[in-house]
Order: C-alpha cells, then sequence, then structure tokens
C-alpha cells in the first residue's frame, strides 16, 4: 500500500512524536496498519512506547460495591456518549440501581444479569437524555476465605478489585489503590504471557542489534531489558506508590497475606469512539434535507 493517508500519518506522528518521513515509511511497511507500524518503529528507531489512540475512549463512570465483612466486592461500568450526560443525575441514579442489582445476584455475565427491568430503565433513561447508555461490562470478585478490598478514584473513572488470602481490609485498599495508579499487567511474573514476552524480545533484539555490538552481549542487553519489562508490568515486583522503598510483594508479606488477583477498570479503555467531522455531518445532514425537498 503505498498511498497512505495523511490522517493515518498525522495520528502516527501524534502518537510516536517520530518525524513524519518515518512514520509514512512505517505506515507503507506495515500496509497501513498503524499498530504494526509502531512495533516497525520501536524496532528501528529505539521509540519506547507510544501514546494511546486518540479515538480510544468512552464517556461514564465506574462504580464499586464490597461487602461490610470483606467477602465480595462487584464493579461495573456504564457508559454514555459524552461526559455532560455521565455527570446528570439521572444517569447516576440509573448507574446505582445497576450496581445494587449486580451485588445482589453476583452475576459476571452482562447480558444474562441486564433483566427486563433494568432494561426497561436504560432505554427510559436513554430516551430522556438523548444518549445511548450502555452497561458495558462487570466484574464479581467472591471466594470464601478471600478478603476483598477496593478503590475508586474521586471522579469515579478508574475503579479496582483486589482478593487477598489473609490480609486486612486495609491492605487490600491500599493494593487497590497502588494497582488504580500503576496500571500492572499481572499478579506475578510467571503470568506474563508468552507472546507478549516475544513480541518484546523481538524489539528489544533489533533496538540491540543497532549498537553494532557482539551477539553475546546483545542477549544480554535484551535478557536484561525483558527483566526490566517483566518487573515495570509485576504487581508484586512494583514499588509501592505509598512507600517507593517497598515492594507490594514485600508490603503484603509483611500483611501476612497473598494477592490472589486484581481487576481494574477504567472508564472507555479499550473502546473506539469514530471521529465526526461536524462540518461534513452538516453538510451530509443538508443535503440530505435538500433531497427530500426535491
Amino acid at each position: 500500500m503505498a498511498n497512505i493517508a495523511a490522517a493515518l500519518v498525522k495520528e502516527l506522528r501524534e502518537r510516536t512524536s517520530l518525524g513524519m518521513m518515518e512514520c509514512k515509511n512505517a505506515l507503507v511497511e506495515s500496509d497501513g496498519d498503524i499498530d504494526k507500524a509502531i512495533e516497525i518503529l520501536r524496532k528501528e528507531s529505539g521509540l519506547k512506547a507510544a501514546k494511546k489512540a486518540g479515538r480510544t475512549a468512552a464517556e461514564g463512570i465506574v462504580l464499586v460495591k464490597v461487602a461490610s465483612d470483606n467477602s465480595a466486592g462487584v464493579m461495573v461500568e456504564v457508559n454514555s456518549e459524552t461526559d455532560f450526560a455521565a455527570k446528570e443525575e439521572n444517569f447516576n441514579n440509573f448507574s446505582k440501581q445497576v450496581l445494587e442489582a449486580l451485588f445482589e445476584t453476583k452475576e459476571s455475565d452482562v447480558s444474562k444479569f441486564m433483566g427486563s427491568e433494568l432494561e426497561t430503565a436504560r432505554l427510559g433513561l436513554v430516551q430522556k437524555i438523548g444518549e445511548n447508555i450502555t452497561v458495558r461490562r462487570v466484574a464479581v470478585a467472591e471466594e470464601e476465605g478471600l478478603i476483598v478490598g477496593s478503590y475508586v478514584h474521586s471522579n469515579n473513572k478508574i475503579a479496582v478489585l483486589v482478593s487477598l488470602r489473609g490480609g486486612d481490609e486495609a491492605l487490600a485498599k491500599d493494593v487497590a489503590m497502588h494497582v488504580a495508579a500503576v496500571n500492572p499487567m499481572v499478579v506475578n511474573a510467571e503470568e506474563v504471557p508468552a507472546d507478549v514476552l516475544s513480541k518484546e524480545s523481538e524489539i528489544y533484539t533489533a533496538q540491540a542489534a543497532e549498537s553494532g555490538k557482539p551477539a553475546d552481549i546483545v542477549e544480554k542487553m535484551v535478557s536484561g531489558r525483558l527483566r526490566k519489562f517483566i518487573e515495570e508490568v509485576t504487581l508484586a515486583e512494583q514499588n509501592f506508590v505509598k512507600d517507593p522503598d517497598i515492594k507490594i510483594g514485600k508490603l503484603v508479606k509483611d500483611g501476612n497475606a497473598e494477592i490472589i488477583s486484581f481487576t481494574r477498570f477504567e472508564v472507555g479503555e479499550g473502546v473506539e469512539v469514530t471521529e465526526v467531522d461536524f462540518a461534513t455531518e452538516v453538510a451530509e445532514q443538508l443535503k440530505d434535507a435538500k433531497g427530500k425537498d426535491d
């Protein structure tokens, strides 16, 4: 694909801060696939990471409820089209209604969880505020003998559920707050997916090869970078945000506990929102209206 749209080059430049020709060449090589182009640029230019696409966003809130004895907890993300709607009283009341129903049922399948009463309420809200409202996803933490803790960022855009074996509510909340702030990938190092390690290794190898150093030195460089990457994405290996002198694994061990799992919701993550050119949209609407008049 030699003909690459200027908008695609512009987006890649914004996400990588690299030059126009570098971005265009990477897009040509990847046949216009922006994620593959980013991988190519990471290998060739030493780019460490790229910004998330501006389109990957949605509005709404995340809510959490934990049992008074910390034996169970639930979390829900409810989306709207605009942030204005997400702050609207009726939207918030509906979201709380969903949360309470989820806490009662502990049903982790949204399609099963949204019964007729909630669906009727959702449709009524759509008509009332004029935006599409969706219950996007839910999480349920409930296992005998575990302590469930939570943390919700003040703007209800990020929420976390954490399950511990041992420890107490305060420790679980500290771990949840850390997860909200740092966003780890896994609890323990051995849980990092093999395909993720393979892709990172491929990128680090390409970067190290550019140094011109001997193969054995390149191998050591790649191994060192992989170890650092694993530490950065592993919860147990991360420095605690409230006390960087202690790792999360040590913090939890000192609290006579073990991290079993965590779930982190951030509003809109992974949701692709189509960008609309307002001028084009108005022109199309005028064109349609003219066609009807004719």
